[in-house]
């Protein structure tokens, strides 16, 4: 029965397990670029301008950075092990 029911069930099934596939893969390439340490040096320094800008204070510059540069170690880190 698991055949039959393979083959019943493939017209709602397939397309659902095709779905679920994709997000996965979406999944994986969004963590990637997340954690790119390039592109959180990028972030790094479009922070800095918007602070040389005026676009955004001392404060709210420290605390951004501050995540910015923890989430650069725990990449290096885990590129490492």
């Amino acid at each position: 029965m698991g055949l039959l029911t393979t083959l019943l069930t493939l017209p709602v099934a397939g397309p659902i397990k095709g779905a679920l596939w994709l997000t996965g893969k979406i999944h994986e390439q969004a963590l990637q670029a997340i954690n790119d340490p390039a592109e959180i040096k990028r972030q790094i320094l479009r922070l800095e301008q918007a602070l040389e800008a005026g676009e955004i204070d001392e404060e709210t510059y420290e605390a951004a950075e501050l995540a910015l540069l923890t989430r650069l170690r725990e990449t290096q880190r885990a590129g490492r092990a």
